[in-house]
């Protein structure tokens, strides 16, 4: 089967490299020449996903027989609605559906409006005067969120990143003033403690396959210090869940998913492709932080490359709407993801240096690689200003996980780059189950 993927980064190499291992012939869209990606295609397009004609023109000349498209941005603007035109199916949302991401307005709506679980207390302001009047009034802390898209870089949280309810202002001034997102509105919600988490479901809109849990973290220093970033890394637990929730939060979490998606349909924009939901488990129990309309990065490397499923079968039934009769498995192991990212990532970010990587080593180590934003230059890998690569170590126990993956880092060398080795530490780990306990009041 001819499949189109679109997107070149690690989460778009690993859905490639699951479709090749499963029999796929690759036709890739992808705005930067992604070395993995580039080496498993049958050919590929140096185009971004968001220049749609371009794309869908090429596809149809490849004659491709389904799509997976892998980042936001396309989604959000309508790549799937214009594959589909050509008789291209797909096996991510269309536009519409794809509002659960790129409008954080509509995503908190929708909850609002069909009084979902897992919702929070949230106010939408397009005036800095409105701002000001409702500040005056509240009580407790707040997120600020800009509506649209922001590469997870784009919320800040009172007693984290804001200090008071002044700079509070001044952030949504300035969400306003330079449309941060693609609109000039945000979105003030209540701030939630505890852990955070995510939670990935196959659908066709109606049936569900959710996946293991993967906690992501997104502060660039280790002990989960400095600023907000995409993403350094992640780990998930052979039995599905985190260390520090069980069996019961995870049903929970998976009938917040279920509603939401019967609230999608009744809404008129029926859902299908991978729903990536975000969540906090709060004192009340499992809160949204926000959906995603695809696969997460990284969390997607954590989970997908133990899919024992037929991965393209399961795309092409996702691509015609019905998953009802199919079984689908994970093996049963742990991961640990580690990003390797230019010194300066999610602040001042400076690419164009040079990184040495031992693939066979990496590989021999047991660990998997997958490429990111890189230049390659005569087999030579560059960095960029964006995170440049991502190594995963898989095994039954979760500290065996992340040695792996720490040995596999150890084959990675370059000037002016940067890690985070402490995910997946049993220190780290400890940290998140006392963060737990303080939250509930148990320490």
């Amino acid at each position: 089967m001819k499949v189109l993927t679109v997107g070149g980064g690690a989460r778009e190499h690993t859905i490639v490299r699951a479709l090749v291992e499963d029999g796929a012939e690759i036709y890739a869209a992808m705005g930067n020449k992604n070395p993995g990606i580039a080496r498993l295609a049958e050919d590929y397009l140096l185009e971004k996903g968001t220049e749609i004609e371009s794309v869908v023109s090429w596809a149809e000349d490849k004659e491709v027989d389904i799509a997976v498209v892998g980042p936001e941005a396309p989604l959000g603007n309508g790549i799937v609605d214009a594959l589909e035109d050509r008789n291209i199916k797909c096996a991510s949302p269309d536009k519409k559906a794809a509002k659960i991401e790129t409008s954080k307005e509509f995503m908190r709506d929708l909850q609002s409006r069909y009084d979902l679980p897992g919702r929070v207390e949230y106010e939408v302001f397009d005036d800095i005067e409105d701002v000001e009047d409702f500040l005056a009034h509240y009580e407790g802390e707040l997120a600020v969120k800009p509506v649209g898209l922001t590469g997870g870089k784009g919320v800040k949280v009172m007693g984290e990143h804001l200090e008071n309810k002044k700079e509070v202002i001044e952030y949504c001034e300035k969400v306003l003033e330079e449309k941060i997102g693609g609109k000039p509105k945000v979105v003030l919600e209540e701030r939630l403690e505890g852990e955070e988490y995510t939670l990935q479901v196959f659908t066709d809109g109606e049936n569900i396959i959710p996946m293991p849990l993967v906690q992501d973290h997104k502060r660039l220093f280790e002990g989960d210090e400095g600023p907000n970033t995409g993403g350094m890394g992640s780990y998930s637990q052979a039995d599905g869940l985190l260390p520090f929730l069980d069996q019961s939060i995870y049903d929970k979490s998976v009938n917040i998913i279920k509603e939401t998606l019967k609230a999608m349909k009744e809404d008129g924009k029926p859902y299908k492709g991978v729903l990536y939901g975000q969540f906090m488990l709060t004192t009340e129990g499992p809160k949204i932080v926000e959906f995603n309309c695809r696969w997460g990065d990284p969390e997607a490397m954590n989970v997908l490359p133990l899919l024992e499923s037929d991965y393209v079968k399961l795309c092409e039934k996702i691509a015609e709407g019905d998953i009802s009769d199919l079984e689908v498995s994970f093996e049963k192991k742990s991961s640990v993801c580690k990003y390797v990212v230019p010194e300066g990532y999610g602040i001042e970010p400076e690419g164009g240096n040079k990184v040495d990587v031992d693939e066979e080593a990496i590989e021999d180590a047991g660990a998997q690689l997958y490429y990111a934003s890189v230049d390659e230059r005569d087999g030579e890998i560059f960095t960029t200003t964006s995170r440049a690569l991502a190594v995963v170590g898989y095994a039954e126990k979760l500290e065996d996980a992340e040695e792996v993956s720490e040995e596999a880092l150890s084959y990675v060398e370059g000037d002016k780059i940067q890690m985070r080795h402490d995910i997946g530490k049993p220190e780290s780990i400890q940290r998140k189950i006392e963060n737990m306990k303080r939250v509930r009041g148990e320490i």
